[in-house]
This record gives structure tokens, C-alpha cells and sequence, in this order.
């Protein structure tokens, strides 16, 4: 019995909600523009060419397109954010009305018009003058915000995801880029993070390892970490003019990467850790400390066998011309005869120790399982560490890009593990013992 009391409660008190809820909209006028659809606003998008957003936070912000950029001009001087910028932009020229709730409102309070949360101010290129958008609060029923123009005492309803669009602060409204750079021009990378600098240069398109060792990067992971930077967004403004680094860690930075473009600069500074998930970070070139996700700082702390070239080699089976094959005593030598004819293929024939042909399918299948051979951890040899290469399992030489080029790489056997030397790079790559087993059976299917 009591149990049933109690449902009789609960549901009195639900509808006695609903009815509050249809009470108070109900006594909002009604709609009497039944058709949806008609514009705001009569502009094009190319002809705004300044704004002003008052955000529901308090930042009022200005923006002038300037030689064909955004740019923030007050309260500072900065560039914007193109994206947020064009967002504005293009809305206000295709916002329309939901509906019409009030054909001449008297009290604004009951939409929150009377001190609006949001406004957009807009002017249009020659001079025209200024139109604003006043944004008030949300309907409890569907969503929609409501609205008003200053001229003009209608009440209109707008979507509700304008609101995303339209209330904006200045952070929100500036570039946040940590570091700009042109990265078609970087030609040098320096990482200093605690322990030796890494440093990489980039030459006829290839970069290399210049520090602490000389060796070939990996293209993608070098141009993936320059990326990684370039695309990096502030999280938060800490100090727009600081003078004293120590309290951010900015004064011995974590981690520091410097971009060569040619005869200029560019470098980022990471100190101290911040709020939850994020760091301390400077421009150099700049006083304004801000805050960056903390995973930036991992992601520049790459050592340099991270950043070198995994593949043990470069050659591909198309541009190939010979290939020599030592293990032990026996030495096995293949070299691409040129078709003839029209759409003729090129064909790969043993020339030591005996001239014949080879089975094409099985040395084509060996060359994929050469060539995707790559290293997981680099070593350094010599001392106590062994790797076998003293008495190679197998030595390969091959000459690619119409003879022009060599490459050799020498591979050994302690124990269960194989590594690889390359010649000329310092140190061995550990590999796959299984993928280098199969590389060995791929030999002896070709024999």
C-alpha cells in the first residue's frame, strides 16, 4: 500500500513538470511565421571583411580581414584562426529563422534578449554600416536559441548549434599554432632533450642523421616529428609577457627542437609539467608562455635509433641490376637482362656459378622478402656484445639505379638472434630471426 502511495506521488510530481514547462512556454507568444527557411541576413560570405564576437564568457573580439587574412585586432594584435573565422563567416551569411516566436516582444528578460549572451557584429566591404545578431538563451523544449536584430523588437528562434559557432573567445578566435614555420623550407632539425642533441639534415630530398651518429633517417618518422610540431595546438595562455621562466621549467627546457630554414629559425622550448595532460611551451622567438599536450614532448624526445632508417635496404626489385649472394664458400651471383621488344620484360638469370635461368615467380618472391627486411632495435658493436657478424651467416651486395649505386649488408647469427651491418652506418640492427629464416629458404628456392 505505501509502495503504491508513493507511485501516486511520483507521478503528481511529473506531471506538475510538465505542466510548468508547457505553462511557461505556452505563454511565450506563438509562432506566425509558419514557414521556415528565410534569412537572417542578405550577405555574401566574401563581403564580411571585419567582426565582432562578444562571447557568453565576457571576451569581446575584433577581426579585420588584412591582405587576405584574418587577423585579430583588439584586445591584441594576432592572427586568427582561419578555420573559426571562416566558420563565423560563412553562418552568419546562411543563418536562418527556425520560426518566429514574438512579432514585437516587450520583455526581452524571458528569452535572456534583455542582456543578450552572445553578439555578433559584422560589417560588409565598402563601407556599409555595421549589422549585429543578438543571441539569447536556449528554448527548454527543443533547443534553439533565441534571437532578435537591435533594429527590430521580433523574437525569432535560430538552430541551436549556431551556438557553437557563434560564441567564441578571443583564445578561441587566434591562431594557436605553437610554432610557425614554412615546412617545404626546413632543411635542419636539432633535438636537445637532456642528453646529446640529434640533429638532422636534409639533402636532395633525403634526410640523414647528422648527430650523434651519421646515418640514414627514416623519411616518414623525421617528416611525421616536423609535422608533428607544425600541427601542435596551444591549450591554454599561461603568461602573454613572461619575464621570469623558472616557474614553468622554461628556463633548462625539457626538450627543445630547433627547425632550420636555411638562414632563419624556428624553435620550440618544453618545460615543466602543467594541469592535468599538459606542459609548459615557448616560442623562442616570443615572450608568451602557453600550455601544450603533454604527449608533444614525447613526441620530440626521440632518440636518434628511432629516427634512423629501418629499412636495411633501400633498393627496390624494379630498379635492381645485379645481385651477389655470399654464405660461407659459395658465392651465387644474378644480374637483369634487358627485354627486347616491344612490351619485352626484364629478366633475372644466375651468372655464377653457373649461367642458367632462374624460376621468375621464386626470385621475385625472394627480392619482397629481401627488401622488407628492417631493423627493430639498433646496437652497438664491438666489446662484449655479440652479434655473429664476425663469421657472417650471409652477405648480400646489390647494385641498383641502372648500376649507379651499391648497397651491402652484412648478417650474423648469436645464438637465436640475427642482426645486420650495413656498410658505412655505425653499429647493427637486430631483426626478425623468423622473417631472416625465410629470406634463407627463399635462397634455396632459387638455387
Amino acid at each position: 500500500m505505501r509502495g503504491f502511495k508513493s507511485l501516486i506521488v511520483l507521478a503528481v510530481v511529473l506531471a506538475g513538470l510538465a505542466a510548468y514547462i508547457y505553462f511557461v512556454e505556452s505563454k511565450k507568444p506563438e509562432e506566425t511565421a509558419a514557414a521556415a527557411g528565410p534569412k537572417v541576413f542578405s550577405v555574401k560570405t566574401d563581403a564580411i571583411d571585419e567582426i565582432t564576437v562578444k562571447s557568453a564568457g565576457g571576451d569581446r573580439t575584433t577581426l579585420k580581414k588584412l591582405g587576405g587574412a584574418w587577423q585579430i585586432t583588439a584586445p591584441v594584435a594576432t592572427p586568427a584562426d582561419e578555420a573559426e573565422v571562416s566558420g563565423i563567416v560563412t553562418n552568419l551569411a546562411t543563418v536562418d529563422i527556425v520560426r518566429t516566436v514574438d512579432q514585437n516582444a516587450t520583455d526581452l528578460s524571458q528569452f535572456g534578449l534583455a542582456e543578450p549572451r552572445v553578439e555578433i557584429e559584422f560589417k560588409e566591404t565598402g563601407g556599409k554600416s555595421a549589422q549585429r545578431l543578438l543571441v539569447g538563451d536556449k528554448t527548454a523544449t527543443s533547443g534553439d536559441l533565441y534571437a532578435r536584430l537591435p533594429s527590430d523588437k521580433k523574437v525569432f528562434l535560430i538552430a541551436g548549434s549556431y551556438d557553437a559557432t557563434f560564441n567564441r573567445s578571443t583564445f578561441d578566435l587566434r591562431q594557436k599554432s605553437v610554432l610557425t614555420f614554412e615546412r617545404d623550407k626546413v632543411d635542419r632539425v636539432i633535438v636537445e632533450a637532456g642528453g646529446a642533441p640529434v640533429e638532422l639534415s636534409r639533402a636532395a630530398g633525403e634526410w640523414k642523421l647528422a648527430r650523434p651518429i651519421q646515418a640514414p633517417a627514416d623519411y616518414g618518422t623525421v617528416e611525421g616529428l616536423i609535422g608533428r610540431v607544425q600541427s601542435a595546438q596551444m591549450k591554454a595562455i599561461t603568461a602573454p609577457d613572461a619575464t621570469d621562466l623558472k616557474p614553468y621549467g622554461l628556463d633548462k627546457p625539457a626538450a627543445s627542437v630547433t627547425f632550420g630554414l636555411g638562414s632563419s629559425r624556428a624553435t620550440l622550448h618544453i618545460g615543466g609539467k602543467a594541469d592535468a595532460g599538459t606542459v609548459y611551451a615557448r616560442d623562442a622567438s616570443r615572450p608568451m608562455v602557453f600550455t601544450v599536450d603533454s604527449t608533444l614532448l614525447d613526441d620530440v624526445k626521440k632518440p636518434a635509433d628511432q629516427l634512423r632508417r629501418k629499412d636495411l635496404f633501400e633498393f627496390r626489385a624494379f630498379n635492381a641490376t645485379s645481385l651477389q649472394i655470399t654464405r660461407g664458400t659459395e658465392t651465387l651471383i644474378f644480374e637483369k637482362t634487358r627485354g627486347q621488344g616491344k612490351d619485352a620484360t626484364d629478366v633475372w638469370r644466375q651468372a655464377k656459378p653457373a649461367a642458367k635461368d632462374v624460376d621468375a615467380a621464386a626470385f621475385d618472391a625472394f627480392l619482397t622478402k629481401l627488401t622488407n627486411q628492417r631493423a627493430q632495435s639498433f646496437v652497438e658493436t664491438g666489446g662484449k656484445m655479440k652479434t655473429g657478424l664476425e663469421a657472417p651467416a650471409l652477405v648480400v651486395a646489390v647494385r641498383f639505379d641502372d648500376g649507379k649505386r651499391e648497397e651491402k649488408v652484412t648478417f650474423g647469427r648469436a645464438g637465436v638472434d640475427v642482426y645486420a651491418a650495413m656498410a658505412g652506418q655505425p653499429g647493427a640492427a637486430k631483426l626478425d630471426a623468423t622473417e631472416f629464416d625465410d629470406v634463407v629458404k627463399a635462397i634455396e628456392a632459387i638455387k
